[in-house]
């Protein structure tokens, strides 16, 4: 009889496992969701830290959102960015700004577009970047050159941002990311085409595709921001 090594076999995903699945990860989500919410109430009612009740209400929103209820997890999460926002908290305040993308409220589209601005121009974790970037690219028609903006832009600052390891496997990611715009945008698949291709769209010089990257924020907020962009950037430590 032909034998098989049980670590090689890979049984047929059936929908029944995939309700499953689907299922037991709700009510993992449902069971931390109630974990925090009875965390945020005893903060809330013992006048705890600001600081800590802005971390509970994103990780609340964040789960809310896991939950596919973002109506729920708007203004938990829009709180934490004003908090964080106010104490100078910019990574953060940008990790806000990607729960209320997610949240898919009114506001989520110019959430995003802040969350990019503070992402790029705050020293902040560049992996938290690029998530934002790849909203960009993943809400983009594969035509349009948004996605090619966004994608070099994760790749310059994976670049420039990161160290070590973490800088080698953003690099890759990033490299990837930006292959796949190249791709669906003009079908290229070599090296030489995606040269050219850079070469045509101007994306090989910051000082030109972060300009553009400027203008799709502006696009993405319109005039509904949320803090004083130049005030801010007084506060920056450089």
């Amino acid at each position: 009889m032909k034998s098989f090594d049980p670590l090689t076999i890979r049984l047929p995903d059936t929908a029944a496992d995939s309700v499953f699945n689907a299922g037991s990860e709700f009510a993992a989500l449902e069971s931390h969701l109630q974990v925090l919410k009875e965390r945020l109430a005893a903060i809330e009612h013992s006048s705890g830290s600001a600081h800590e009740l802005a971390d509970l209400r994103l990780q609340v929103a964040r789960t809310l959102v896991g939950l596919e209820r973002g109506a729920e997890a708007w203004p938990l999460a829009r709180a934490a960015f004003d908090h964080f926002i106010e104490w100078d908290q910019f990574e953060s305040a940008a990790d806000a700004c990607d729960v209320l993308f997610q949240a898919d409220q009114p506001g989520s589209v110019a959430a995003l577009g802040q969350g990019i601005w503070l992402a790029v121009t705050c020293p902040i974790d560049p992996e938290l970047t690029i998530e934002l970037l790849k909203h960009v690219i993943d809400e983009t028609p594969d035509d349009a050159d948004g996605a090619a903006v966004a994608a070099t832009t994760a790749l310059f600052l994976a670049d420039v941002r990161a160290q070590g390891r973490h800088r080698e496997d953003l690099m890759f990611f990033a490299t990837q990311l930006l292959g796949t715009v190249a791709r669906r945008h003009s079908r290229v698949e070599t090296p030489e085409q995606l040269d050219r291709w850079m070469d045509r769209l101007e994306l090989k010089e910051p000082e030109k595709f972060l300009v553009r990257l400027r203008n799709i924020v502006d696009v993405l907020v319109q005039d509904d921001w949320w803090f004083d962009r130049e005030a801010l950037q007084r506060r920056l430590p450089y």
